[in-house]
C-alpha cells in the first residue's frame, strides 16, 4: 500500500492527488491546484478570469521540464484523468476502513476439510497451500515444509501490494501509449492528405490526358492511408482493452487487501497475483515501429513527362506544293486554320508514324 501511495502523490504538493486530477501531454498528472499555481509561477503577468482561470499560455511540467502549451480554456482545458481518481478513491475508501476501529468479528477462520474439528492455521510451503497442524503431524503434510500463517501473510500482501503498484504504473505507460497511437493515426491523415494534394497538382498540369492516372494513385494513397489508419484504430482497441483488464485487476487487487481473515486471504492470493502477472506483460500488444506513419513514398516525379510536353509541336509538310489560285489557296488555309483549331499533333519518330508521346508512369520515392 505504501507503494501504492507513492505512486499517487502530487510532486507539487507532495501529498495525494486532489480532485480533479489533471494528465498533461506528458503523461504525468497534477492536481488541477497545483497546475494552476505552477501556470502562475511561471506566467506572474499573465491574465486571469475569477483568479484562477487561466486563458491560454504555457508552463513546464515539473517531473520531466516538458512544455505545456494551454488553450484558450487554460488550465482547464487540461483532460482529467478518471483512472487516477478511481483509484485514489477506492484507496481512501480502504484507508479508512482499516483506520475505523474494528467490530466484533465472529470467528471465520475456515475449519480443515480433512480434519473437521481443526482450524486452519498453518501454511504448507512445500504445496502452497494453507493447512491445520493435524495434517502436519499425522496427515499429507507431515513430510512437508511448513510456516506459521502470519509470516507467509505478511509476505504475499506485501507482493499484492507490489503487484497493484506495478499495475498502476503499468497503467500510466499504456495511457502513454494510447496518447502516441492517437497522434500516429493523426499523423498518418494528415501525411496522407499532404500527399494526395501533391499529387492532384501534379495531375493538374497535365490536363485530361492523365485523369484516369491521377485517380488511380490517389487511389493507391488512400488504401494506404486508411490500412494504416485501421491498423492503428485496432491496436488502439487492443490497448484499451488490455487497460480495462488491468483496472478489474487492481480493483480486485485492492478488494483482496481489505480482507483481514489471514487463511480467506491466502487462499485468494495464490490466483489473484497469477492473474496480476498475466496482466502485467504486454508482450501480445504489438508497437508501431518509427516511422510508420510515414507516407513520403508516394512522391512522385514528371520531369520526362513535362519533357515529352514540351516537344508537342505542330505537323510539317515537306512536300512540293503546286501553285494554285487564290481561291484554292483560301480554302486551303481556311482548312489548315479547321486543322489548327481542332488540336495539336506530336512530332513523330523517323523510322515510325506520328503517334501522341505517352507519358511514363510517375516514378515513387
Amino acid at each position: 500500500m505504501e507503494n501504492l501511495e507513492k505512486q499517487l502523490t502530487c510532486p507539487i504538493c507532495l501529498e495525494m492527488f486532489t480532485k480533479p486530477v489533471v494528465i498533461l501531454p506528458c503523461q504525468h498528472n497534477l492536481c488541477r491546484k497545483c497546475a494552476n499555481d505552477v501556470f502562475q509561477a511561471s506566467n506572474p503577468y499573465f491574465p486571469t478570469r475569477s483568479s484562477s482561470l487561466t486563458s491560454g499560455g504555457r508552463f513546464r511540467c515539473p517531473s520531466c521540464r516538458h512544455e505545456v502549451v494551454l488553450d484558450r480554456h487554460g488550465v482547464y482545458g487540461l483532460q482529467r484523468n478518471l483512472l487516477v481518481e478511481n483509484i485514489i478513491d477506492m484507496f481512501k475508501q480502504g484507508s479508512s476502513s482499516n483506520s475505523k476501529p474494528a467490530p466484533e468479528q465472529k470467528d471465520e477462520t475456515p475449519m480443515c476439510d480433512i480434519h473437521e474439528d481443526e482450524k486452519i492455521n498453518i501454511f504448507c510451503v512445500s504445496h502452497g497451500v494453507p493447512t491445520c497442524s493435524m495434517c502436519k503431524v499425522f496427515g499429507a503434510h507431515k513430510d512437508c515444509e511448513v510456516s506459521p500463517i502470519s509470516s507467509i501473510y505478511q509476505t504475499k500482501k506485501t507482493e499484492l501490494s507490489d503487484g497493484i503498484a506495478m499495475m498502476v504504473g503499468n497503467n500510466d505507460r499504456i495511457q502513454g501509449i494510447m496518447s502516441q497511437l492517437e497522434e500516429a493515426g493523426r499523423a498518418i491523415e494528415e501525411n496522407g492528405r499532404r500527399q494526395k494534394t501533391l499529387v492532384c497538382e501534379k495531375f493538374d498540369q497535365l490536363y485530361s490526358l492523365l485523369e484516369q492516372k491521377k485517380r488511380e494513385m490517389t487511389q493507391k494513397v488512400t488504401a494506404e492511408q486508411e490500412e494504416k489508419v485501421d491498423y492503428i484504430r485496432s491496436l488502439t482497441r487492443k490497448y484499451v482493452d488490455h487497460l480495462e483488464e488491468s483496472c478489474k485487476m487492481v480493483e480486485m487487487g485492492i478488494q483482496t487487501m481489505e480482507e483481514s481473515e489471514m487463511a480467506l486471504f491466502l487462499q485468494n492470493t495464490k490466483p489473484l497475483l497469477q492473474k496480476i502477472a498475466d496482466a502485467s506483460s504486454m508482450s501480445h500488444l504489438d508497437k508501431v515501429e518509427r516511422g510508420y506513419e510515414q507516407m513520403d513514398h508516394y512522391s512522385v516525379d514528371f520531369r520526362k513527362e513535362r519533357k515529352a510536353l514540351r516537344s508537342i509541336d505542330f505537323v510539317r509538310d515537306d512536300e512540293d506544293e503546286d501553285e494554285e489560285d487564290a481561291a484554292d489557296a483560301g480554302d486551303e488555309q481556311k482548312e489548315e486554320a479547321r486543322t489548327d483549331s481542332a488540336g495539336v499533333v506530336l512530332p513523330a519518330p523517323p523510322a515510325s508514324p506520328a503517334s501522341p508521346a505517352q507519358p511514363s508512369a510517375p516514378q515513387q520515392t
